[in-house]
C-alpha cells in the first residue's frame, strides 16, 4: 500500500451524538444510569478520503455533558482541526487545550481520532504512535453496579463462564449492610474472583474509617475513591489507617493532581482514564508520575463504547505501570449494541490488544445513523 504523507490535510470533521441502550440500572455512589448512555463521537477525514474515529463519554455528575461535547467538537474544535496535517498530531492538540477548558473528553475523542487517523494513513496500531507496546492482553474487570443484586448474580455465573475473573462492586449507594451482604456472598460462592470495591466519592467522611474497617475484612485488592474528590486530608487520613490499598479516581484528572496527589500521600494507585485527563498522551504521562512515587495504575473507563475502549486499550498497551487491568467492559456486558463492525476483543478474561492499523477495529457507520440523535457536519 502506498503511504500518505505526514503533510497531508484533514479535510472534513463529522460529529454525531449518539444514545445508546444498556441492559439494566446501575448505581454508583454520585449517580446512577439507566435506559441509556450518551456518547458523542468524532470523525475525520484526510484528502485521501481517509477516515479517523473518536469518542467522547462523559457523565454528568462526573465529567460533564454530552451537548458539552459535541458543541465543543463541533463549534470550537473544528477551526482547530480542519486543514491541520494528519501527522501533526501533538501540534494539533497543544492548539486544541489552548482552544477550550474543561472539555476533557471532548479533547480525547479528538486525540483518538488523530491517532486513528494517523495509524490508519501510515499503516500502524496506535500503541505503536505512542511508543509501542509493552503488553498483549489486558486483564478485565467487571463492575457490580445493579441495585436488584440477584442479577449481578446472573451476571457473575456468565463471568465465570467467561474466564473473567476480576469484579469491581460499586458500593455505597444502598447502605453499608446491602454492601456487607454482597461482600459476603462474593467470598462464599465466587472465591476464585478477584473483588475490589468503588464508592465513587459516595461515603461521608465522617463516617467512612469506621465502614472502610469492616471492607477490609473480606480481602479486597484495593478500595476506590471512597470520599468527594476535594476531600485531599480525608483521603490521606484514611490511607494512613487502612492496610487495603487506596486507589484515586475523581481526586486525579490532571498531572498536576497526580503530582498533589503524591505530595500530599492520599492514595496507593490510580485509576486512570483517558476522559477525565483529556487524551491518550496525558493519561500516559499521569500513569508514569504515579509510576516514579511506586504507585500501580489501573485503567478506568466512563460510560463508553467500543471505540472509546479501543483507545483506552491502545493506550494502556503502552504504559507499563498501568498494571492492575482495565475496566472495559461495557461493549460486551453492558450496551444492547455497540457501534463497532466486530465485536470489542475479549478472550479468557483479557483485552485483546489490537495488531492492525489504528484502534484496529472498524466502526459501524450504519449503527452510528441509527443510534445518533444530533449530527454536525462542515
Amino acid at each position: 500500500m502506498t503511504m500518505a504523507s505526514t503533510t497531508e490535510k484533514i479535510i472534513a470533521m463529522d460529529v454525531w451524538q449518539v444514545s445508546m441502550p444498556v441492559t439494566s440500572q446501575r448505581d454508583h455512589g454520585i449517580g446512577s444510569v439507566a435506559n441509556a448512555i450518551d456518547a458523542v463521537i468524532v470523525r475525520l477525514t484526510s484528502e485521501s478520503g481517509v477516515h479517523g474515529f473518536g469518542e467522547a463519554s462523559p457523565w454528568v455528575v462526573f465529567t460533564g455533558t454530552a451537548e458539552n461535547s459535541f458543541s465543543a467538537l463541533h463549534r470550537y474544535l473544528r477551526p482547530v482541526v480542519i486543514g491541520s496535517a494528519i501527522g501533526d498530531i501533538a501540534g494539533t492538540m497543544e492548539i486544541a487545550r489552548k482552544s477550550i477548558v474543561n472539555a476533557t473528553e471532548a479533547l480525547a475523542a479528538l486525540e483518538t481520532a488523530l491517532l486513528d487517523l494517523a495509524g490508519k494513513c501510515f499503516n500502524l496500531p496506535v500503541w505503536a504512535l505512542l511508543g509501542g507496546k509493552c503488553r498483549d492482553a489486558i486483564p478485565l474487570s467487571v463492575s457490580l453496579a445493579n441495585p436488584d443484586f440477584d442479577q449481578d448474580i446472573e451476571l457473575l455465573q456468565t463471568l465465570r463462564d467467561d474466564k473473567v475473573n476480576i469484579v469491581k462492586l460499586k458500593t455505597g449507594t444502598c447502605g453499608h449492610a446491602f454492601d456487607l451482604m454482597r461482600l459476603e456472598i462474593l467470598r462464599a460462592d465466587f472465591p476464585e474472583f478477584d473483588v475490589r470495591v468503588d464508592y465513587n466519592q459516595g461515603m461521608e467522611p465522617t463516617d467512612a474509617l469506621r465502614q472502610l474497617k469492616d471492607i477490609e475484612a473480606f480481602a479486597v485488592t484495593f478500595i476506590e475513591q471512597p470520599v468527594a474528590r476535594q476531600h485531599f486530608g480525608v483521603m490521606a487520613n484514611l490511607r494512613a489507617n487502612l492496610d487495603t490499598p487506596l486507589m484515586a479516581d475523581e481526586s486525579v484528572f490532571s498531572a498536576n493532581d497526580m503530582l498533589r496527589a503524591v505530595k500530599e500521600h492520599i492514595c496507593d494507585c490510580v485509576s486512570v482514564k483517558i476522559m477525565k485527563s483529556g487524551g491518550l498522551t496525558h493519561s500516559k504521562t499521569i500513569s508514569e508520575i504515579a509510576a516514579a512515587a511506586g504507585m500501580a495504575s489501573y485503567g478506568g473507563d466512563m460510560f463508553e463504547t467500543g471505540i472509546a475502549h479501543l483507545a483506552g486499550t491502545h493506550m494502556i498497551a503502552a504504559s507499563p505501570n498501568i498494571s492492575l487491568g482495565c475496566e472495559f467492559y461495557q461493549a460486551s456486558y453492558y450496551l444492547e449494541q455497540d457501534l463497532l463492525a466486530e465485536p470489542f476483543p475479549i478472550k479468557d478474561g483479557k483485552v485483546q490488544v489490537p495488531e492492525t492499523a489504528g484502534l484496529g477495529i472498524e466502526v459501524d457507520m450504519e449503527k452510528i445513523s441509527h443510534f445518533a440523535v444530533s449530527h454536525g457536519k462542515e
